[in-house]
């Protein structure tokens, strides 16, 4: 281990010694520094001391300009708390911790007299001091107060909000002193001290004592807000121009629609007292409406401020990723902010229409005035009597410059050559460079890569030079150059790179900057980059561009945009390699001097020319460059042999020919002669001379002696007599003949060729031979294909049509001799040629057969068949139907295609072809007309999916051409896969898009056949819905059984396992994969294989499939079941429980997507392990124990089957080690010959052992005892046996009873799990009709939520009939306006959180502060802090901290267990408060389908009016255990309105009381109507409407009722006995209508059944049972008649009803549990948010147990929220809960609280019915819930700015609804009640006395209540 470590340390300590250097990015432009501290915030230049500071988190770095370390120092982390005012000790601030110190300004201050410059440094600890650096060494701190006041705390305190700052030199204006002071802004924290201004001034120089540096002074001034919390201002940049500062920040519009705007403030430096302070809105079109970065530079010499602009999320301040550049000129933003001025002055703020247009903004106490107008111009900065602050309501607009998908983060901007550049970062570390063109518009020319996925930071900063930039990233400080043009060596790659400070410097060679090249000023001599119009300097032409290289030329050059050069400048050409030549200047032209022809390079080999580069030199510059070319005439003819004279005068080049010398030459004459021949003459190339054509025919027949003439002009040249010779090629040899010449008047000469027989070898009609003419050994042109054409009549003319369909011209006959007849020229026949042709031959018909509509093609072969397809066009019948040919498929006397017609009927015949009057000629075999036709398809259907094999069965189906043989299933063919037969034809489906029945067509050509009848019923593909088990050993053959739907249509279902070698090598593998049995389908792709079990349907619902067996060197990765052509991987199917109850699945654990695991084999130890060949000794009666290894990891009992020898042995038990059976009580028979003794065996799927024979112990086996002692022995034992007998008998008969009632037992549990598994199927059917009916009505209006107000009362205020959200403050008009300041007063007083964290604790400690007030309070906390979430939630942290401590330092696990506390209830409000929408969109329809479907449960079996018990319910204690008698009766309801409707039928219980039928009735009428907005069903009376009765009013209690003793039963349809459809109506109660004694009490949807009336009277009600409860029965009787009751309930018995109700309810739980659990969403960012503060607490106070955080977060979110919603749905939901309703409520909550446990779920005899319902459910429960707090705690933690924002969201949406007078008068109450306690503890606090705590309570007192105080 130490050597594994050494190398890392050693890594280590060179960091800590040597300094980081800087590095190159990936793009060489960048060179970058890597600092600690991350997230690094500023960057900071002295441009005077051309040094780098950088701030960072507890660091501060020195760097050079080329990014080397110079010094460091470390400044946190210290401790400190923001809620604690320095000095920090632990005695006085508890909640001190160890913080980190974020730097939040870094600011430079010039020396200034005496006192030196420095680096003004202010972090986020000690409530945002600061502290001044010395500027050579920042590690020398020059000044630092160590007991800061409460006027010296300058930056925000808090990392995440900013603060933004810059350093100001102004006269003092009394004594003319110099003043340099501090402009700061800030975001508001909320922590700490709650009254520091956003803009204030702090005092820099002088600091004369009582003097302090950074103090905020009355007479420096401060930017007064109120409510300063509500506007979030968020600061980016602060500015000086024109004796201005201006603030771009960013804040919430609260006076209009509560958007976020980006505004720019200005304010007067010399303005002491922000009289100044004027503020414009900014608004750049296109929705953005944040500033991230800003810019104050120069466009078009103009001062224009750049901001980077992003358009947040809808009315957040949560920024998009979309985002511009937008510019907007200083000039028009100080005029509008006159003229806005000028408006609040002189206007009222009114402009000339009257509309407003400015305003006194930060809701202060002030407006507009109408003062002179020589206001404006006298007081140009305001004064005591002018308006401030001043705001504008109309933006100043400007359009975006560039936009991007990315988010900008970062701007900056330079000027180069009179152009703009802004240098644009973006939040994924890359810079854009921008020109912004003089009319706004931008366009994006290159960007840089800096710190790939990190943030470009707001400072961006540029060198004095303009030449590097500085960007700031996470943790890096890069230096990016503004342009490479170096890099560009040419001037093409220059102008390509298209970079603004880029161009080519001509005369220099180079790419560089304007001013860099020295002639810049002079036309042509800089060329612009980006300007695309720009050209590089090139050559235009050269001339000549080609000449001869046996002579020197001059060489003329013309150039465009040619450099303005001076007298002493000189140019030359370099031809290649070849030393330069001089060029002289003519205009835009340049002449220069050719190389000479000794210097110039050899010419390739197969080329007659040479192409040089051509290069322009201004000294070693390149100016431009061109080619020239050379060429070489004598090369021309060289490679044109064959025609040299026409080639060199037809040349490109200016080449003529020396005929007489037969050469090439670029002169204008031939040097030895007077004859040349070239382009130049009038003639042309005619002159050269040339053999142009025959004179004799071309065609020449082999074996003939011919003679050749050829013709040949231009001959005259030649004045020798050189003899002439014909040359033949003839498959490559030359045929040579002697030539005569003969000339003819016209000067053309014939060359008569000595006579030859030509021959060739080749077996083809024609060959072309090659011609031409020498004149002695050289050879005269020719004219391009000349050929002879010789020809053999023979060749591939088999018979006579062939041969006279050989054109006339050849002359070819068909020659008839005595041997043999043949095709020969006319000549070399001997005979008599024949004059036609024998009859036509057939020796082949294909096919022999067609349908009687015809249309196939049938092929004819033979010989003679016809000269030309004229000659069979109408001579073809079959079987004596004309059949017509087919031109496009004939072939000369061969081959005859033609296309049948159809016939009339069946008919059989010949072929005949009749050619001419040629007899016909006729086949051998017949061809038959017939009627196939198709009588049975099978199977009738499949999925749409395809690959069903189709069987068809008929009669002639081999009919025609197999190729036109096709199968259509309508539209979609169905694919052949066997050769047809003449009975059977098989083919495959193809898939379709659609299902239902299509027509089965089969085509024979034309004809179409169909059956009858028939459809092919394209169905559903099938579905897997389940398939179990999930595992197997490598054996395989274990079942796997599949549920689904459509499983009947699958004809070939394969299981498929995929595996992989472990070890891709042995020989041993590839035996092992081919033992596999011969059933297994193995495919192996390389190291791959598929090894496949055929699978066997069982129904359309049901599917078995063997397990494959594998070897166990193989890793398994998938598993699928391939269902034709449909294949279902094993991890897509989601297991989920069905709810029905399946006690034979016991092991099953549902979930979803498991994946199919293969384990290896088991293992079985021989029954005799000491001696495995030896016999098993086993005594009848008992039972066998194997012993083994991994028995139950992949098989259960049931699938294990054991033999011994022909019998089985039943197992009993299997468990992971042994397995028990039972064998027959007789030894059975060995099945094995060579063995008397039978063998013990076990199957375990496929695979099965042989565990060693087995011996019964038997008396014959013993060994012989003697003669006498067997006598004695049994005269010994026949008394025993005698004595004995009698008591066997008896017992005998005691145990066969015992045994029939055993066996009765065992019967009767199989049928009741039977009927519970047939009842649950059935139910759960049921309940899902009646859900998918619902289903409709949810997810629009029908689904009943309750608005936010009435949720939040609820959820407050628990179980109050006028909570404080419904009540309004009861005060006397005389004192109202007082005590409504005083109580505004303390809500002021409340947004301190000093005050409230104090108040909070002060109250926790008295002792007559009950449990429920503490509650109340924080309930009221909440309402009224709604608006102000965001500190809400920063004091819940904070007092939870504390809570944290107390537990820590105890027990942590028992942490927000119960609402103990103020804060726990304000966890909970805060929990609701956030998950509201969460509430209403993910959990709300869920939540209201489990209620639904419990109701729909309940309702269908009686419930006890009086208890709440039911039949149908998931609570044992409110099971209804007695066996009522009820049946289901239909009402046909009429319900009264303003007009009749028509009956609707209501199904309710015979059993139900009428108050009971008519709540069902409203349920059906007033479906999907929210319960508060129905009718009270005891507003409603029920009326039997009957024709001869007329109407009868029914009630639960009236003078029919039954009265029992001391009970009177309450009245039931049965007591009124109304029939099956019978009509009611519900109708008003009249007042004159008696009323019920059985009244019903509404309180927030619950019902609770009251008794009245009757109890006085001395008689109890009762509805189905009667209470055990009877007064007159004595207490001794009464608890042993509970436990009569108790036993009477046979667990086993009514267990079945809560197990029906719990498996037909199951669906709907688990929807609700995985809606809570689920992760496939992103959770709320309010759970993110608090689980990470839970484990930053745990981090924080070295809580390692995972145990313990689990807790708290189970008690925070399931246990505080979630039960509360599970339990009491009526919170979220308009929804009626009844007892019975509740009671399974209360089991499905406890079972989610048992789900979030860690303990271990164990369950037996005495757990609780509810645990024992769910004990199967609660590990998988467990499951999700780990699951769930895993994702999210390894999820990117919730962002702070985020839930900032969900907050302020979730402020202004609801804080409408919360009645804060009302709540902060409650909170007063208990003020008042603690007063003296309150008061004691605020003046003990240091920090509380600083803020006058104390003082301003007592004003709120004397507000209220007139309390007599201190003051």
């Amino acid at each position: 281990m130490l050597v594994s470590v050494t190398p890392l340390l050693s890594l280590l300590l060179l960091l800590l010694l040597f300094p980081p250097t800087p590095l190159l990015a990936q793009d060489s432009s960048v060179q970058w520094v890597t600092l600690r501290g991350a997230p690094l915030s500023h960057l900071l230049l002295d441009m005077e001391a051309r040094l780098l500071y950088v701030g960072g988190v507890d660091h501060l770095h020195q760097l050079s300009l080329d990014l080397e370390l110079i010094s460091h120092v470390k400044t946190g982390p210290h401790l400190d708390s923001p809620n604690c005012l320095p000095p920090i000790a632990l005695k006085d601030c508890p909640s001190a911790r160890p913080t980190h110190n974020y730097n939040k300004l870094l600011l430079l201050e010039q020396a200034q007299g005496k006192e030196a410059g420095s680096v003004i440094s202010c972090g986020s600890l000690y409530q945002g001091t600061c502290e001044k650096r010395s500027l050579s060494n920042i590690s020398q701190l020059l000044y630092q107060s160590t007991n800061p006041v409460d006027t010296q705390f300058v930056a925000a305190n808090d990392p995440h909000v900013s603060t933004v700052g810059i350093v100001l030199t102004a006269g003092s204006g009394v004594s003319g002193e110099i003043l340099r002071f501090m402009l700061v802004g800030r975001g508001f924290t909320g922590m700490g001290l709650g009254d520091i201004p956003p803009i204030t001034a702090r005092r820099l120089y002088p600091t004369v004592y009582p003097q302090r540096a950074f103090t905020q002074e009355d007479e420096l001034g401060k930017l007064i807000i109120g409510s300063y919390s509500e506007y979030d201002i968020h600061f980016v940049k602060v500015v000086a121009f024109n004796n201005h500062v201006y603030f771009l920040f960013s804040r919430r519009d609260v006076r209009s629609k509560m958007e976020y705007r980006t505004y720019a403030s200005r304010l007067c430096v010399s303005d002491r007292n922000f009289y100044s302070y004027v503020e414009v809105p900014l608004l750049c079109h296109g929705g953005y409406n944040l500033v991230r970065g800003a810019w104050l530079g120069l466009h078009s010499g103009k001062s224009t401020m750049f901001l980077v602009m992003v358009a947040g999320w809808t009315s957040t301040s949560v920024a998009t990723d979309n985002s511009a550049l937008c510019i907007f000129g200083m000039m028009e933003l100080d005029a509008m902010m006159e003229r806005v001025r000028e408006s609040c002055y002189t206007k009222g703020g009114r402009s000339v229409k009257g509309q407003e247009e400015a305003y006194v903004v930060y809701t202060l106490s002030s407006n507009c005035l109408t003062l002179p107008q020589v206001s404006v111009s006298e007081y140009p900065c305001g004064w005591e009597h002018t308006p401030s602050p001043i705001g504008s309501v109309e933006p100043l607009l400007a359009m975006p410059t560039f936009t991007a998908t990315t988010q900008l983060t970062a701007v900056a901007t330079a000027t180069e050559a009179g152009h703009t550049v802004a240098f644009v970062g973006n939040r994924e570390g890359r810079l854009h460079k921008v020109l912004v063109r003089s009319n706004g518009s931008g366009e994006v020319y290159g960007n840089v890569l800096v710190d790939s996925g990190s943030a470009v930071n707001a400072d961006l900063l540029l060198d004095t030079k303009q030449q590097k930039l500085f960007i700031l990233t996470n943790s890096r400080v890069s230096k990016v150059a503004m342009s490479s043009c170096e890099w560009n060596i040419d001037c093409q790659s220059c102008l390509a790179t298209r970079d603004l400070y880029c161009g080519w410097c001509v005369l220099e060679g180079k790419c560089c900057r304007k001013h860099e090249c020295q002639r810049h000023l002079h036309a042509n001599h800089w060329i612009w980059s980006f300007d695309s119009s720009n050209k590089c300097l090139s050559v235009q032409s050269v001339q000549p561009a080609n000449q001869s290289k046996d002579q020197q030329t001059e060489v003329t050059l013309s150039l465009s945009q040619l450099p303005v050069l001076t007298v002493a400048d000189s140019l030359s050409c370099v031809f290649h390699h070849i030393p330069p030549q001089p060029a002289f200047i003519n205009g835009t032209s340049i002449t220069c001097q050719s190389p000479k022809p000794a210097l110039l390079p050899l010419l390739p080999t197969e080329s007659d020319h040479i192409i040089l580069p051509l290069s322009l030199t201004f000294g070693d510059v390149t100016i431009s460059t061109a080619t020239i070319t050379f060429y070489d005439c004598g090369a021309v003819s060289r490679l044109n042999q064959t025609s040299q004279c026409l080639a060199c005068v037809v040349s490109v080049w200016k080449c003529s020919w020396c005929p007489l010398d037969q050469q090439c030459t670029h002169r204008k004459r031939c040097p030895n002669e007077h004859t040349t021949l070239s382009q130049k003459d009038s003639t042309g190339p005619t002159q050269c001379p040339q053999v142009f054509g025959l004179h004799s025919s071309s065609l020449i027949p082999v074996g003939l002696t011919s003679t050749v003439v050829l013709m040949a002009h231009n001959m005259d040249i030649f004045k020798d007599e050189a003899p002439y010779v014909c040359v033949v090629e003839i498959e490559g040899v030359e045929v040579n003949l002697a030539a005569i010449a003969h000339k003819a008047p016209d000067h053309t000469y014939s060359f008569t060729c000595s006579p030859h027989q030509f021959q060739y070898a080749m077996s083809r009609l024609v060959y072309s031979a090659l011609v031409f003419l020498k004149r002695g050994s050289r050879r005269i042109d020719a004219l391009p294909g000349l050929q002879l054409h010789l020809y053999n009549c023979s060749a591939g003319q088999s018979d006579c049509s062939q041969c006279r369909a050989v054109p006339k011209e050849y002359g070819c006959v068909w020659c008839t001799e005595s041997t043999a007849s043949s095709c020969v020229y006319n000549q070399s026949c001997a005979d008599v040629p024949a004059d036609s042709c024998p009859p036509p031959q057939i020796t082949q018909v294909w096919p022999l057969s067609s349908p009687l509509e015809g249309g196939v093609l049938v092929t004819i072969t033979g010989s003679n068949l016809g000269m030309s397809f004229q000659d069979v066009v109408s001579g073809v019948t079959v079987a004596g139907v004309q059949c017509p040919p087919q031109p496009e498929e004939y072939k000369i006397s061969t081959r005859v295609v033609c296309k049948l017609e159809a016939s009339e009927n069946k008919r059989t015949g010949p072929v005949i072809v009749t050619v001419g009057i040629s007899p016909p000629g006729r086949s051998k075999s017949n061809f038959s007309y017939q009627d196939p036709q198709i009588m049975d398809v099978l199977p009738d259907k499949g999925p749409r999916s395809g690959g069903s094999r189709l069987t068809i069965k008929g009669r002639q189906l081999l009919t025609g051409q197999t190729s036109q043989i096709s199968v259509f299933l309508g539209t979609k063919p169905c694919y052949i896969m066997e050769p047809v037969s003449e009975n059977l034809l098989v083919c495959q489906t193809l898939s379709t898009n659609q299902t239902g029945k299509v027509p089965i067509r089969m085509l024979f050509s034309k004809a179409e056949r169909t059956v009858p009848n028939v459809m092919f019923h394209y169905v559903d593909d099938p579905v897997i819905t389940e398939a179990m088990p999930t595992e197997s050993y490598y054996a395989g053959g274990r079942a796997i059984v599949m549920s689904g739907r459509n499983l009947d249509v699958v004809q070939h279902p394969v299981m498929s396992v995929w595996v992989e070698p472990v070890a891709v090598q042995s020989v041993k593998r590839r035996r092992r994969l081919a033992l596999l049995t011969a059933k297994q389908l193995v495919v192996f792709n390389g190291t791959i294989a598929t090894v496949s079990e055929h699978c066997t349907v069982l129904s359309s619902f049901q599917m078995t499939c063997p397990t494959p067996s594998l070897p166990p060197d193989v890793k398994v990765k998938d598993v699928w079941f391939q269902m034709d052509n449909v294949r279902v991987h094993y991890k897509s199917i989601k297991f989920s429980g069905s709810g029905f109850f399946m006690p034979m699945l016991e092991s099953v654990d549902f979930d979803h997507g498991k994946s199919f695991k293969y384990y290896p084999n088991p293992r079985l130890f021989p029954l005799n392990r000491e001696d495995p060949d030896a016999p098993y000794r086993f005594k009848a009666g008992g039972v066998i124990a194997v012993e083994g290894e991994d028995l139950t990891q992949a098989m259960s009992r049931q699938e294990v089957t054991a033999r011994l020898g022909d019998q089985e042995c039943e197992v009993k038990t299997l468990d992971s080690t042994h397995l028990y059976c039972e064998p027959p009580e007789v030894q059975p028979m060995s099945v094995d010959a060579s063995s008397m003794l039978p063998r013990f065996q076990v199957q375990m799927g496929n695979l099965q052992v042989d565990l060693g024979m087995v011996q019964y112990d038997t008396d014959s086996l013993l060994p012989p005892i003697p003669l006498a002692a067997q006598i004695g022995l049994g005269a010994g034992v026949a008394f025993i046996i005698l004595s004995v007998l009698i008591i066997i008998l008896m017992y005998r008969r005691k145990s066969k009873q015992a045994l029939r009632d055993y066996k009765k037992v065992l019967l009767q549990l199989e049928t009741l799990e039977i009927n519970v598994g047939d009842q649950c199927r059935k139910e759960f059917t049921d309940l899902m009709t009646e859900m998918m009916d619902l289903s409709s009505d949810v997810g629009g209006p029908g689904l009943p939520l309750l608005d936010y107000r009435t949720y939040a009362e609820r959820v407050f205020f628990p179980g109050q009939q006028a909570g404080p959200l419904s009540r309004h403050l009861d005060l006397p008009e005389s004192s109202r306006h007082t005590v409504e300041h005083g109580l505004q007063q303390l809500n002021n007083l409340l947004n301190n959180r000093l005050f409230l964290v104090r108040f909070i604790h002060t109250l926790e400690e008295q002792q007559g502060f009950s449990q429920r007030d503490r509650g109340y309070m924080a309930s009221l906390l909440t309402m009224v802090l709604h608006d102000k979430l965001e500190y809400f939630t920063e004091v819940m942290k904070c007092l939870l901290q504390d809570l944290v401590q107390q537990y820590v330092a105890k027990n942590p696990k028992l942490m927000l267990r119960r609402t103990e506390t103020v804060v726990e209830k304000m966890l909970t409000n805060w929990m609701s408060i956030c998950l509201y929408s969460f509430l209403k969109d993910v959990v709300g329809e869920p939540l209201y389908m489990l209620y639904r479907a419990i109701k729909y449960q309940v309702d269908k079996g009686p419930v006890d009016a009086m208890t709440g018990k039911a039949k149908r319910t998931l609570n044992d204690s409110h099971l209804l255990r007695e066996d009522i008698d009820y049946c289901t009766v239909t009402l046909n309801v009429l319900l009264k309105n303003e007009a009749e409707v028509q009956p609707c039928p209501v199904k309710v219980l015979d059993t139900d009381t009428i108050t009971q039928v008519k709540d069902k009735i409203l349920d059906q009428v007033f479906r999907g109507v929210p319960f508060s907005q129905r009718p009270a069903a005891g507003s409603l009376d029920l009326e039997w409407r009957s024709g001869q009765a007329g109407h009868l009013t029914l009630s639960d209690d009236d003078v029919t009722a039954v009265v029992q003793g001391h009970w009177k039963q309450l009245n039931t349809l049965q007591h009124y006995k109304l029939p099956d459809g019978a009509t009611v109506a519900l109708v008003p109660r009249s007042q004159s209508s008696s009323g019920t004694r059985f009244n019903q009490v509404f309180q927030t949807g619950e019902r609770t059944p009251m008794l009245e009336g009757e109890e006085e009277e001395g008689l109890r009600l009762w509805h189905l049972v009667k209470s055990s409860e009877d007064p007159e029965i004595p207490k001794h009787r009464k608890s042993s008649m509970r436990e009569c009751e108790r036993a009477k309930a046979i667990p086993e018995i009514y267990l079945t009803r809560l197990l029906s109700m719990k498996g037909t309810l199951q669906k709907f739980v688990d929807d609700v549990f995985v809606a809570i659990l689920s992760t496939k969403r992103p959770p709320p960012i309010a759970i993110r948010f608090f689980f990470d503060f839970l484990d930053d607490m745990a981090e924080k106070y070295d809580i390692e147990d995972p145990e313990t955080v689990h807790i708290w977060k189970t008690n925070s979110l399931p246990l505080r929220f979630w039960v509360n919603i599970l339990k009491n749905p009526q919170f979220v939901l308009d929804v009626q809960v009844t007892d019975s309703i509740d009671a399974i409520l209360s089991v499905i909550a406890q079972t989610f609280i048992d789900s979030c446990t860690t303990s271990e779920h164990k369950v037996g005899r005495n757990s609780p019915v509810n645990k024992l319902l769910y004990a199967r459910e609660i590990p998988r429960y467990k499951q999700l819930v780990e699951r769930y707090y895993s994702d999210i705690h390894s999820a990117a933690s919730g962002c702070y700015q985020e839930m900032n924002s969900t907050l302020t969201e979730l402020s202004g949406r609801f804080a409408s609804e919360m009645n804060s007078h009302v709540a902060l008068h409650e909170l007063y109450k208990y003020i008042n009640k603690y007063y003296d306690q309150v008061i004691l503890s605020l003046e003990e606090d240091n920090c509380g006395q600083k803020m006058q705590l104390a003082y301003r309570l007592q004003q709120v007192a004397a507000l209220v209540e007139n309390k007599v105080t201190d003051l």
